[in-house]
């Protein structure tokens, strides 16, 4: 089982975002790691950033790791312009960029822009299909995009969703893998929908968003008390909870990593 990083950015002192965003994904990267996430969100009533522009400042400062996000918002962005940005970023990173999309949680990302967010289950198979399209050179409403070379096709799209037989079969038929959610799944359900995916023929199953903090007073934050799935305990502890998850038959498994405290990055790493 690989293990990847996550990390959501927020303004600290000391030092631009940018300097400290890029020095933590050269230390994901010299530790080793199989690569660095980055979520999404925008009308939550803190600052956020957008998650393509941020790994894109990383395709310099990095050159072997994955870049990904777990995940986009789909039904929030025009597809055939956010196909336009994936496709540039597929670029820029070489072919390290891993789009992990969704249909979107919080209704209030929605209201920010005037989306619909009942009709987000409906909206994500179609915009997916309009991206997929536009990545093959079609036109779809209007003229087709003109296709950059070595970007036909887009890049590997991973599909973040709960353990529905329509998500699951989507994301095996369609996708290039399928991502859990430490948060909403518990080791249960995740076991479940592990042997729905593979039975279904899927390949890459990713657990993310598995908050992790092995300080002995971690951190506190309202998003950790709800986790399903989390390593928020001693390291010997945080060990056997990855075993238990490799030993369900995870590809990889995604741990946040708290942004104020790119230390922690020592800790994981040590853990396996």
């Amino acid at each position: 089982m690989r293990l990847g990083i996550v990390t959501i950015p927020h303004p600290v002192s000391g030092g631009s975002v940018i300097e400290r965003f890029a020095e933590f994904g050269r230390r994901v990267e010299a530790l080793g790691f199989s690569g660095l996430w980055v979520t999404d969100a925008f009308g939550r009533g803190r600052p956020t950033l957008d998650p393509l522009t941020l790994l894109a400042t990383l395709c310099v400062d990095t050159s072997r790791i994955e870049l990904g996000t777990c995940v986009v918002q789909v039904p929030l962005r025009h597809p055939v312009e956010h196909a336009h940005r994936a496709q540039t970023l597929h670029l820029l990173s070489r072919g390290r960029f891993r789009f992990g999309v969704g249909s979107g949680s919080t209704k209030a990302d929605f209201d920010a822009v005037g989306a619909d967010y009942e009709a987000r289950f409906k909206t994500l198979p179609t915009y997916l299909e309009i991206m997929r399209r536009t990545w093959n050179g079609e036109a779809v409403q209007g003229p087709a995009l003109s296709l950059w070379p070595e970007t036909e096709g887009g890049p590997p799209v991973l599909l973040g969703a709960w353990r529905s037989a329509r998500w699951i079969n989507l994301a095996a038929r369609d996708c290039q893998g399928w991502i859990a959610s430490g948060i909403y799944s518990n080791p249960e359900n995740l076991g479940i929908g592990l042997r729905m995916y593979r039975d279904a023929g899927g390949t890459r199953a990713v657990l993310a968003n598995v908050f992790t903090d092995l300080r002995p007073e971690p951190a506190l934050n309202p998003m950790i008390a709800n986790a399903k799935i989390s390593l928020i305990c001693a390291p010997a502890e945080a060990r056997d909870r990855l075993r238990r998850l490799q030993d369900l038959g995870l590809d990889d498994a995604l741990l946040v990593c708290p942004f104020d405290a790119p230390e922690q990055l020592e800790a994981i790493r040590a853990l396996i």
